[in-house]
């Protein structure tokens, strides 16, 4: 179990991971051998080509004229000839690591040889590879009759995919040494990912396409970790990361006329310190027996404050948070939840509870928090108006509907509760993007067509919209199957075959070594899709609120509520401290030194980091859809309640990251009035920290529950009326029906008459019999006409 005393976790969190890590993050273990294997297919060729050079010495026309030389070499019908001039490619963009001496000239030259490349056109050429590969109906086919799947039925894939990550990756990464040739460059790159001009498709749905052929089983041999960092990758580039998504966030709200943002909310998280968690007591139990000799000699038997029967209730109360003062129902009937993902999910740890604990306790960490609080507070139009309605009601006896100007006949004091709610109005895109989508229903031919800016986002979207939710549903199945509480079941999809070697280990060493492989490749898959995830929810949010809308609720349609849940349901700490790795093995590290004999206690001792980067990553980037998926979402946040989140995200907060530690509070003070008076009492500790990190709402009562909102009564209508509005965004926007009946009727007998009609060929043949049978044998019923009338 995690220590009381976790120390601070010195935890930088961005778009992505130092870009060293993120290239060798790129290839699994197993895949070692094939780095040299790319070295001889480049040389062989190379020295026939250029003798006695190196790849170094040559000018950048020589460059230019051997690689379009390469290219050439894939225009052949010979598919293993086609292969080893991939794998040439493959090498340049790998940083010609057999020239280099230290890794980084290995990735100077990977960057150097990825903008050389792409100027070619040697993106283009391997997506109709990429094409040519996806729709080979004999791999396919040959995949799904072999009883396991291996690296080797993926080569091709591997290969392709390897060189356009790499590419992505190095070109999207900007340094300030960059020439102005190659930033011109990154913008054209980014312009062909996102606004395709040869296809009717941005790339990244090709590969959205990948992973729901993957997960229907047509094509189990697909490279999936590939697909899935590179989609990420591609959609980091044309969307944008946090930092260009906030600069667009500012500049939209100044285009519609709003103020601007109370604070930065990516510097204020930053500056943030990480709060002590609260105690455990299990924790507590074993620290005790371990050092209850030397506590009692250096700090003799303390006396009991009053904190300490409040410490008290946090222990005792820990495994039945639940128990409200209405009691009646006792939680454990409840406890067979039933997820719809893998059948039962039992999210409660259903240890024993420790009825006394002794009067020895530890020092509990002092945390010092700066003067004031973080965040500006908010205030929603709507919450004026519920304020003004409540006092109207008792002061007055009736209420004004939505006016917030009239405030005659009221006291002084809720004249200046009034004015202080108004200072501190936020008013969002997402409420203005809402009031237009309302007038534009209610006003269709006045208001006339919606000018639509053709943003990479709205692109990508439009290409998405009819397939979304297959690809949410594919997305988390991956995810479900890549999680560290999952286990394995005969139906779950197969991740692994682009990790599992052709032979399998046979000495105990060869057994870790794919034993860390596979724990690896699992985080990278984890990491890419809670990343892509997210980026798509935020994207879609600024875009347009009901984009956001409808990719969150085929979410939570797909069970991604309770899979987070199951995934946090774990040793979080021992997740986050995992050493999945081995760093001499890691590109570009192993192409430049001579690797080390590894013995079993080199790969049992993993690297010094104090954590684990993707890991503390993907759980933040969770916990931030989680919040996306639930907030102001009452229906979801019951769902939290049922799914007994409390208990899961509590012992989270053992991990002492204040980002992380952020997120928890939010999403455990959407539930708290949910959760009864004595689970409040129980959790003060828990109770403070959210009221010192998260942000305040003035009217919002989260710590008491007499809040109208908190009545749970019918929220289907909720979830119903969301998914109305969704339904008629997507339908006023992109569905464009040719006979609308709004579309103007041409009156005049002569330019109907005047028309011509494309009729087929061989309707003069049959003219005649139609004549007689559609016209002539019809009597003609003149009561019918007057009834029309």
């Amino acid at each position: 179990q995690g220590s009381v005393d976790c120390p601070n976790l010195e935890f930088e969190y961005g778009d992505a991971d130092g870009h060293g890590a993120e290239l060798a993050e790129l290839y699994s273990y197993t895949e070692e051998p094939e780095l040299s294997h790319n070295r001889r297919c480049f040389e062989e060729d190379f020295h026939t080509q250029v003798p006695d050079r190196r790849w170094l010495e040559l000018d950048m026309a020589q460059q230019k004229a051997y690689v379009m030389r390469l290219l050439d070499g894939l225009e052949v019908v010979n598919r293993d000839k086609r292969l080893r001039v991939a794998r040439a490619i493959l090498y340049l963009a790998q940083g010609v690591f057999g020239d280099c001496d230290n890794e980084g000239d290995v990735l100077h030259w990977s960057r150097h040889n990825s903008f050389l490349l792409y100027q070619l056109g040697t993106f283009s050429a391997f997506l109709e590879l990429l094409n040519m590969e996806i729709e080979n109906s004999q791999a396919c086919s040959s995949a799904l009759r072999k009883p396991a799947i291996s690296l080797a039925d993926s080569t091709e894939l591997r290969v392709l995919l390897s060189v356009m990550y790499l590419m992505v990756e190095n070109i999207r990464v900007e340094q300030e040494t960059d020439p102005p040739e190659w930033k011109t460059c990154r913008e054209t790159f980014r312009m062909e990912l996102s606004f395709p001009v040869h296809t009717e498709e941005p790339f990244a749905l090709l590969l959205f396409t990948m992973v729901t052929k993957f997960c229907s089983g047509h094509a189990p041999h697909f490279p999936m970790k590939k697909v899935l960092l590179l989609l990420w990758k591609v959609l980091l580039f044309t969307l944008g990361g946090f930092e260009e998504l906030q600069a667009m966030k500012v500049r939209r709200r100044e285009e519609l006329g709003l103020p601007p943002l109370p604070e930065d909310s990516i510097q204020v998280v930053r500056g943030m310190r990480a709060a002590s968690p609260p105690t455990y007591a299990i924790e507590l139990m074993e620290q005790q027996q371990q050092q209850q000799q030397q506590q009692q000699q250096k700090r003799g038997h303390r006396s009991r404050r009053p904190l300490m029967k409040q410490d008290s209730l946090d222990i005792y109360n820990e495994r039945d948070p639940f128990k409200n003062d209405e009691g009646g129902v006792d939680e454990e009937e409840n406890d067979d939840v039933d997820s719809g993902i893998e059948g039962e999910l039992d999210l409660m740890e259903r240890d024993a509870i420790i009825p006394a604990m002794p009067a020895q306790r530890l020092p509990i960490e002092r945390v010092s928090f700066p003067k004031g609080l973080p965040w500006a507070p908010k205030v929603r139009q709507k919450d004026i108006e519920h304020f003004l309605e409540a006092s109207r009601n008792k002061f007055i006896g009736f209420t004004l509907g939505q006016d917030t100007e009239t405030l005659i006949g009221l006291p002084r004091p809720i004249h200046e509760s009034v004015k202080t709610l108004k200072q501190h109005k936020y008013v969002s895109i997402s409420d203005v993007q809402i009031k237009n989508e309302e007038e534009l229903e209610k006003c269709p031919m006045s208001l006339g067509e919606e000018e639509v800016q053709e943003t990479a986002c709205e692109v990508l979207y439009r290409a998405m919209l009819y397939n979304l939710p297959q690809h949410m549903i594919a997305l988390l199945k991956i995810l479900l199957a890549a999680a560290p509480t999952s286990k394995a079941k005969t139906d779950s999809i197969n991740i692994l075959a682009d990790v599992l070697p052709e032979e399998m280990p046979i000495t105990v060493l060869q057994s870790m070594k794919l034993g860390i492989d596979v724990n690896r490749h699992k985080e990278i898959i984890v990491k890419s899709i809670s990343a892509l995830l997210l980026l798509l929810l935020k994207h879609f949010k600024l875009n347009h609120i009901y984009q956001f809308e409808y990719v969150s609720q085929h979410l939570v349609f797909a069970n991604c509520i309770p899979l987070i849940l199951k995934f946090f349901n774990q040793n979080i700490m021992s997740y986050i401290t995992a050493k999945n790795s081995i760093s001499v093995l890691d590109y570009p590290h192993c192409t430049v030194c001579d690797l080390p004999e590894l013995t079993a206690e080199s790969l049992e001792a993993g690297d010094n980091n104090q954590f684990c980067w993707r890991n503390l990553f993907s759980c933040i980037n969770l916990l931030r859809i989680l919040n996306k998926l639930t907030k102001w979402k009452h229906s979801r946040t019951m769902m939290l309640v049922v799914f007994k989140s409390a208990p899961i995200l509590k012992r989270s907060l053992k991990v002492k990251q204040a980002m992380m530690q952020l997120y928890v509070l939010k999403l455990l003070k959407i539930q708290t009035k949910y959760l009864g008076r004595q689970w409040r009492k129980s959790n003060m500790k828990t109770m403070s920290a959210i009221y010192q990190k998260v942000r305040h709402r003035m009217n919002d009562d989260w710590a008491y529950g007499n809040d109208i909102d908190a009545r749970p009564w019918d929220f289907q209508a909720e979830e119903c009326t969301l998914r109305a509005n969704i339904e008629a965004f997507n339908s006023r926007r992109y569905d464009k029906p040719q006979d609308s009946e709004f579309a103007p009727v041409d009156n005049c007998l002569q330019s109907v008459l005047g028309q011509r009609l494309e009729l087929p060929e061989d309707f003069h043949y049959s003219y005649e019999l139609w004549l007689e049978r559609e016209v002539f044998s019809q009597p003609i019923r003149w009561e019918e006409l007057l009834h029309c009338q």
